[in-house]
């Protein structure tokens, strides 16, 4: 890919803010667009993500669609696997697409969004559950690019919506239990999605 990285401060459009269904639909957009493009040598490379290779990080996003599916249906996510690891290399993409297919059904009706759903750590509004899985699906977009040598073309609406939601979700201090490590400083005037990252524990 040849798409250079946006760096304008982000910021977040009131359409955003009033259906987060759209963000989210575009962060698994970018995602989907991002495994694709994945070389089949790279595969089992490692991410950034050290629990994940590239294989079992594409393997996690099939699965973390699913859930949101099996959320907007009213169903518990804990009872679906975190990695879709049946997969073939061959069948990736089709496994993605039903998924998408699945995620816009279970999430048509805009009443999802004031509706309480089972998250793995609770239960919330589903406005705020697609705030959280748009960050995830931002976050594990970069760690992909990064370890396959992508450039997303970054959506600055995306990653505020992604940073704003993680400022919430994650401490400052000690994050014991949770799957991010501890935040990395950067510079103030670091671009956008480093800033993200960075506070997810990564180094950008």
């Amino acid at each position: 890919m040849t798409n250079t990285e946006n760096t304008t401060r982000p910021t977040v459009t009131p359409d955003a803010l009033q259906d987060p269904r759209q963000g989210l639909m575009k962060a698994i957009a970018l995602a989907g667009r991002t495994v694709a493009a994945v070389r089949p040598e790279q595969l089992d490379g490692p991410t950034p993500c050290s629990e994940f290779t590239v294989r079992r990080l594409a393997g996690h996003l099939v699965a973390v669609l699913r859930r949101i599916a099996l959320a907007g249906r009213g169903g518990d996510v804990a009872s679906l696997p975190t990695v879709a690891d049946d997969l073939a290399d061959t069948a990736w993409q089709a496994a993605w697409d039903a998924a998408v297919r699945e995620v816009e059904a279970a999430w048509a009706d805009p009443a999802i969004l004031g509706r309480k759903l089972t998250l793995p750590f609770g239960e919330l509004p589903g406005a705020a559950a697609a705030a959280v899985w748009t960050s995830e699906f931002t976050v594990h977009t970069w760690d992909v690019a990064t370890a396959t040598g992508q450039l997303p073309d970054w959506d600055p609406e995306l990653v505020a919506i992604s940073y704003a939601a993680m400022r919430r979700g994650l401490p400052d201090g000690p994050r014991d239990g949770a799957p991010f490590g501890a935040a990395v400083d950067v510079d103030a005037d670091a671009p956008a999605i480093d800033r993200l990252v960075a506070w997810c524990g990564r180094k950008p």
